[in-house]
């Protein structure tokens, strides 16, 4: 079993960040905030408007970025399909939306809600509670003038952060209000709003444990029985929980994916392993996922050494593994919430309900097992949500980090404060 210590202090490690160019001057700056980013972890896209072309190169972009740069909604003939809805996507991705500099022509086409490019086609596909901090760029007379006040009032009034130019000299040689702060500025100022939108969210500084991938049970010192979980929805859902904040311990079976920043990773085999770690989080934590496919049963005697092939058939008994989340849910305390998953191959909604009352589960994702678009493998799932009241939730189809988002959105309705009930309080 490994452990691995985590470090908290650098809330930008791990994020997704969207940079948005406009066609301003400062966009020369652009290149070394995309470069900070990356230096402090984060991951970076961006997307610029045919203007921002004029004072700085897609390809500089793309070198500091190591990734694509977005300009139209519409991609070349040649590519693949998903290109079509990419502005959906990468704002299911984004953490954050940056927009330096923003001149008075896109504020005006943003306040409108007009989108007629990648960069605005963005802004407004992003998820309400992430942050969107625009950095106006343009003569002193200008952001002074009466439609850009009232345009960033509007925005403003939508909950997006307009951060002030600073005084200096401008482009026209004149002195005033209007310079784009520095790149370290802006960065700090990105900093400073993730940290108040995850403290906003009701899993700030809670504890989360997530279970996730399969579990190996020996039948001999080199077979085992095993399924095709490869830990992909569960990892996601650990580092979307530690994007919201979360203090969380990621429990997993035999898989090969990185551990999420920020999460405290325990590895184990077999579902002995697992059921014996996650019972020394049970009391501590304040939500218990568990998204692992921890095998049913286990070879009741396996063998130490390697099994000989001497005989045509051999025979197995299976014994019953313990039931990990069915005995969080029936010890759970007032204040944790339990969270399952039920995968079927056909139609199970009915199955997922009965699982949901008989572990005494707060909610529950039935997902269905194609092995196409959901389920085991793949980077995509169908979820139905469940939960104790019976509300239903149906998903579309998601990739994992879109459905986890999703997931812990449900999860947060759950602990919204009541008289005389908080469901996370310390327990």
């Amino acid at each position: 079993m490994r452990h691995q210590t985590i470090h908290r202090d650098n809330v930008l490690r791990g994020k997704n960040i969207i940079i948005g160019i406009s066609g301003g001057i400062a966009a020369y700056k652009t290149p070394q905030i995309v470069r900070l980013l990356k230096k402090s972890g984060a991951k970076v896209r961006v997307a610029l408007t045919d203007g921002a072309t004029r004072f700085v190169s897609e390809l500089a972009l793309a070198t500091v970025s190591e990734e694509r740069v977005y300009r139209s909604i519409f991609p070349p003939a040649d590519t693949s399909g998903t290109d079509y809805t990419r502005h959906i996507s990468l704002g299911e991705w984004a953490d954050a939306f940056v927009i330096a500099p923003a001149t008075a022509n896109t504020l005006a086409k943003l306040s409108a809600g007009l989108c007629d490019d990648m960069l605005t086609a963005l802004f407004l596909t992003l998820r309400p509670r992430k942050p969107v901090l625009i950095f106006p760029a343009m003569d002193g007379q200008m952001f002074l003038s009466a439609s850009v006040q009232r345009n960033i009032a509007t925005l403003t009034a939508q909950g997006c952060r307009v951060i002030n130019p600073d005084s200096g000299e401008l482009a026209s040689g004149l002195c005033g209000v209007g310079r784009m702060p520095e790149p370290e500025s802006i960065v700090a100022s990105l900093q400073n709003a993730l940290h108040s939108t995850a403290a906003t969210s009701p899993l700030y500084g809670k504890s989360v444990v997530v279970t996730a991938g399969p579990t190996r049970e020996k039948i001999d010192g080199v077979r085992f029985i095993s399924n095709y979980s490869s830990g992909k929805m569960g990892f996601a859902i650990a580092r979307a929980a530690a994007k919201r904040g979360a203090m969380v311990t990621l429990i997993t079976g035999p898989v090969h994916l990185e551990t999420p920043p920020e999460v405290t990773r325990l590895d184990v085999e077999s579902a002995l392993e697992m059921h014996d770690t996650a019972l020394s989080c049970f009391k501590s934590c304040n939500v218990f996922i568990g998204a692992a496919a921890v095998s049913d049963y286990r070879p009741l005697d396996p063998s130490e050494g390697k099994m000989k092939k001497e005989n045509p058939e051999i025979e197995l008994t299976l014994v019953r593994n313990p039931d990990i989340l069915a005995e969080f849910g029936l010890q759970k305390a007032s204040g944790q919430l339990a969270v399952g998953f039920a995968l079927e191959t056909q139609t199970g909604l009915g199955n997922a309900r009965k699982k949901l009352k008989a572990k005494n589960l707060d909610l529950i994702a039935f997902n269905f097992f194609d092995r196409k678009t959901s389920g085991f493998e793949v980077d995509t799932n169908i979820l139905t949500l469940i939960d104790k009241e019976g509300v239903t939730t149906e998903l579309p189809l998601l990739s994992k980090d879109a459905a986890a988002g999703q997931l812990l959105d449900c999860i947060e309705k759950l602990c919204v404060y009541t008289p005389g009930i908080n469901p996370l309080k310390n327990v």
